[in-house]
């Protein structure tokens, strides 16, 4: 069973606390969306009611790759130390390293970017797990905060629950896997599902969602990939041909006989992603694609096929934007599933990542049930699986 903070008395205890403030940041290093940053806030302020001795926060900014740069400052955890103790009115130290010599009270104390260092992702066991033992040494207590790292094999994440006895999750991850476990295992019906992005590797959580879900609506560039495996002529739409092997297209083709499965039936296509005029645009089947075009987001036809089905829901989970929403001109079906969806009563479930990221920048993420802080770690959840870092607690 895995124990929470709740489980725990802090009181004069050395508290090292995982987060992930792997946030976005301008080209001055300035921090463009602290979301994540106070989505740990709970935790950390249930712990510091409690008058633990020392807390010590840790997490990574970027990828690194083991090295740490002469330049580059947004990649060192001196912005996110600042904005925390702005947020939480408190002291926060930030050490340059991955030691701490002094017992700080008053104040809470942040380690440098775990990626500097070559141990955090190391594929050697035993250099991973050397530097987990050196963070583990800091600690009476691990807490693990960092949702949306929570599926990745990392010293941090693995290695340290190894060599602390008292370990246990925030409410971050409390949240989020009652959020999200709970939703796609038991559901109220109808449930419907919406899984959009490009890369092939959300097949898995297809197949589970085939399970529960009364329908499983599919978008972006994904359900072009679909569409080839179908014998549709995609144009120069960026699919993800590396991860179409016989295996996945034997998987897709298993998938497309399930009549719970919504394609889409025409798309907005252009010659390339950087157009800015939206004459450059046309709507077509998508039996019809140019060759020299590529599908960039669906039509009004499919918006209007996908919104009857998500009006009907009674609990929505959707992974992956619908269109390359990054660009105005193919944004609108995205907009349009977020906004549809946030006009239902249905309990909502936004994964993280891209998902998070337009919900919130179309202003419809405070309507939904739940967002997600996570892409990555909520996809490994909707496909039914267990999150390592939280398996390790186990142990």
């Amino acid at each position: 069973m895995i124990k929470t903070i709740k489980d725990f008395s802090f009181k004069n205890k050395k508290v090292l606390i995982r987060v992930d403030y792997n946030v976005p940041m301008d080209d001055d290093g300035n921090i463009t969306d602290d979301f994540r940053i106070r989505e740990t806030l709970p935790t950390i302020n249930f712990i510091l009611k409690q008058m633990p001795s020392q807390v010590i926060l840790m997490a990574h900014i970027g990828r690194p790759e083991g090295i740490v740069p002469d330049k580059e400052p947004e990649l060192r955890t001196n912005k996110v130390a600042e904005r925390l103790g702005k947020l939480i009115n408190m002291p926060v130290k930030k050490v340059d390293g991955w030691q701490v010599t002094s017992n700080c009270k008053d104040c809470i104390i942040m380690l440098e970017n775990l990626r500097f260092n070559p141990g955090e992702q190391a594929k050697d066991v035993n250099l991973k797990d050397a530097f987990g033992k050196q963070l583990a040494s800091l600690a009476d207590i691990y807490v693990n905060d960092a949702f949306s790292n929570s599926h990745r094999d990392d010293a941090s994440m693995t290695s340290v629950p190894k060599f602390v006895k008292e370990k246990c999750i925030g409410f971050l991850i409390k949240k989020e896997l009652d959020m999200i476990t709970l939703t796609i295992e038991d559901p109220q019906k109808p449930f419907i599902s919406i899984i959009g992005g490009v890369k092939a590797d959300k097949l898995n959580a297809v197949q589970n969602l085939l399970k529960t879900a009364d329908k499983i609506l599919i978008g972006g560039a994904l359900a072009f990939l679909f569409l080839k495996v179908n014998g549709y002529s995609v144009g120069k739409t960026c699919i993800d041909t590396k991860g179409l092997t016989p295996e996945t297209e034997t998987k897709i083709k298993q998938y497309l006989k399930n009549p719970k499965l919504v394609l889409p039936v025409d798309a907005v296509v252009a010659p390339s992603t950087d157009i800015k005029d939206s004459k450059q645009t046309k709507i077509v089947n998508v039996d019809k694609i140019p060759d020299d075009m590529m599908a960039l987001d669906i039509g009004p036809k499919t918006i209007e096929r996908f919104s009857l089905i998500i009006k009907q829901a009674k609990t929505i989970v959707w992974n992956g934007p619908i269109g390359y929403f990054e660009n105005p001109a193919f944004a609108n079906g995205t907009k349009e599933i977020a906004r549809i969806i946030s006009e239902t009563k249905a309990r909502s479930i936004v994964g993280g990542g891209d998902s998070a990221a337009a919900v919130a920048q179309f202003g419809y993420d405070k309507k939904m049930t739940h967002v997600s802080s996570g892409g990555g770690a909520s996809l490994v959840l909707i496909e039914g699986k267990e999150l390592i870092a939280v398996k390790a607690l186990e142990k």
